[in-house]
């Protein structure tokens, strides 16, 4: 080694001792600011909204047709204790990831400025990055915190209600009652301290293979270690380790209360006592080899695991790392019922340029404002769309009270984006910048596979039936509108309800499982605030063009339109 390499090395180390330090004091400066903001919102939405909770809640049992009058006694009797463990691991979480958001976050932040190029870029956004947005951060959180406790809570409990399925009726009879008691009761005492216990037992064995694995990239310069200006942050991550491991030892703790909980389920669906009990057993030997799965250690488990369905097929194998399961195969239940660890995986990390030809999920959240904006501004160009639209939803309380934009605008512009990737014969979704998402590069997000997989499957429907261009017009109109049939009126597009019935019956099909689609969209976390600021760039569009009919107080807010 010549003396400039020696003083590339002693530049990154000093580059990265001066980091450590500076994202520590930036942390102690920002972080009790910026956690005691988070903590304080999210703890205030829990406790303001806890009345309403409880009285949705039993507004709901009480109305529902699903549930016979003892199954809805039941319920009602363990909602207090429901609610108990809500507002403790609630406020216990906020308080928790407060004060790990608060502190961590300056520190992150000041590692990734060396993802810069030159040196005065880093210089800055070392000194920048991480502390009024920490703060700013924090705020976001809990805004969209309440979003969900507000506004998406009461839509899950409100399709309960109105839910088809409602009408199946389901009963409970009496002498179920106790066992359910006792079984959730038995869960919380078992399962509980069990998965404490084997947490901590192998979280040794995550430390240190956790640290081998990293090191061995490290030193030989693969994973997050290959490209130069990410390994300040993957040293971090080394050093940070340890607490990863705390992390997934509290959230193998936190899962255990819902997975014993779980066992009074079980007693009502198999409607035995036994199996609720075998179900109890079961799962300390799910986790036992679920975690030694993640963790390469030896196959099986020590621990008994006692069947506790009536039709149950077990196998080590359901659980095994790398293991990829194919949309639409058929899985077992014992998989649903499987307990979660927060294990990081431990295998060979990808390399960030790998990990770029991934689409990002903030890529897919981008497209989808992005793309209803566009749609938004066209169709209020040509006078589909009113300002009056756009004031409704941002007066109501939820979607329902607006449904044109708050769920038939996102469903137009999906709609949009399924014909274009139709037309453009592209085997998945084709988003803004012609970024194809495929069932190969998606991000692996579970809550995302949840709409991805539909969308697919609603892609391909419409490419069946081959739709002509006046019942794609048609179908514009239904989407957008609903069943505002004055509206669909209204717009002539050249689109006109088709007279042949079955194809009429498939096109109103199409557009109830796009409806339906877009309302379970806006139940995710982000997406209130998010849309929020389409519908003011739509407002702010609006005030462009001179428009005379937006009232003065909305005009006024556009001006504090938030950057997120």
């Amino acid at each position: 080694m010549n003396l400039q390499d020696w003083l590339k090395i002693l530049y990154l180390v000093f580059g990265f001792c001066s980091a450590l330090f500076l994202g520590a004091l930036k942390g102690l400066l920002v972080g009790p600011i910026a956690g005691l903001t988070f903590i304080t919102g999210n703890v205030a939405v829990i406790l303001g909204l806890l009345p309403s909770h409880v009285a949705w809640t039993v507004y709901t049992v009480i109305k529902i047709n699903r549930f016979d009058t003892p199954l809805k006694v039941a319920i009602l009797l363990a909602l207090p204790g429901l609610f108990g463990i809500w507002l403790c691991l609630s406020i216990a979480g906020s308080v928790l990831v407060g004060v790990g958001y608060g502190f961590f976050t300056p520190w992150i932040s000041t590692f990734e400025a060396f993802r810069h190029d030159n040196e005065s870029k880093k210089f800055y956004h070392g000194l920048v990055d991480g502390t009024w947005g920490t703060v700013k951060g924090s705020c976001v959180v809990v805004r969209d915190f309440a979003d969900i406790c507000y506004h998406s809570f009461p839509l899950y409990l409100k399709e309960l209600r109105e839910s088809p399925d409602s009408n199946d009726h389901q009963t409970l009879r009496l002498i179920h009652v106790p066992g359910l008691i006792i079984v959730g009761l038995l869960g919380l005492i078992v399962d509980l301290p069990f998965f404490t216990v084997i947490a901590v037992i192998k979280s040794p064995y995550m430390l240190f293979k956790g640290w081998f694995r990293l090191i061995h990239d490290l030193i030989s310069r693969e994973g997050p270690f290959l490209e130069t200006a990410c390994i300040p942050i993957a040293g971090l991550t080394i050093i940070m380790w340890p607490l990863v491991v705390v992390g997934s030892i509290l959230a193998a703790i936190f899962s255990s209360f819902f997975i014993g909980l779980y066992g009074s389920f079980i007693v009502y669906q198999e409607r035995s006592f036994m199996r609720g009990v075998a179900y109890v057993i079961a799962m300390v030997a799910e986790f036992d080899e679920y975690t030694n799965d993640w963790l390469y250690l030896r196959e099986g488990t020590i621990f008994p695991r006692p069947h506790y369905r009536k039709n149950m097929v077990s196998e080590s194998s359901e659980f095994s790392v790398g293991q990829n399961h194919v949309a639409g195969s058929i899985l077992n239940p014992a998989s649903a019922d499987a307990p979660a660890m927060l294990v990081p995986s431990l295998v060979p990390s990808r390399t960030v340029r790998e990990a770029i030809q991934e689409v990002q999920m903030v890529q897919i959240w981008g497209h989808m404002m992005k793309s209803c904006e566009l749609r938004g501004k066209e169709l209020l160009d040509t006078e589909v769309l009113t300002p009056m639209d756009l004031c409704n939803w941002l007066k109501a309380k939820n979607d329902d009270e607006a449904t044109i934009i708050g769920v038939g605008l996102p469903c137009y512009s999906l709609l949009q984006s399924l014909l274009y990737s139709i037309r453009a014969g592209s085997s998945g979704l084709l988003i803004l910048d012609n970024v194809e998402v495929t069932y190969l590069n998606r991000p692996k997000d579970k809550l995302l596979d949840l709409f991805f997989n539909p969308i697919m499957v609603l892609k391909e429907q419409i490419k069946v039936i081959n739709l002509g261009d006046d019942e794609v017009r048609f179908l514009e109109k239904v989407v957008l509108f609903g069943s505002d049939t004055h509206r669909m009126d209204a717009w002539d597009n050249g689109g006109s309800l088709p007279q042949d019935a079955l194809r009429a019956a498939q096109i109103k099909g199409i557009s109830r499982r796009m409806l339906g689609m877009a309302r379970g969209i806006s139940k995710f976390p982000t997406y209130r605030r998010r849309f929020r600021q389409v519908v003011k760039a739509l407002v702010t569009h609006g005030v462009e063009k001179g428009d005379s009919s937006l009232p003065n107080s909305i005009k006024s807010s556009v001006t504090s339109i938030e950057e997120v």
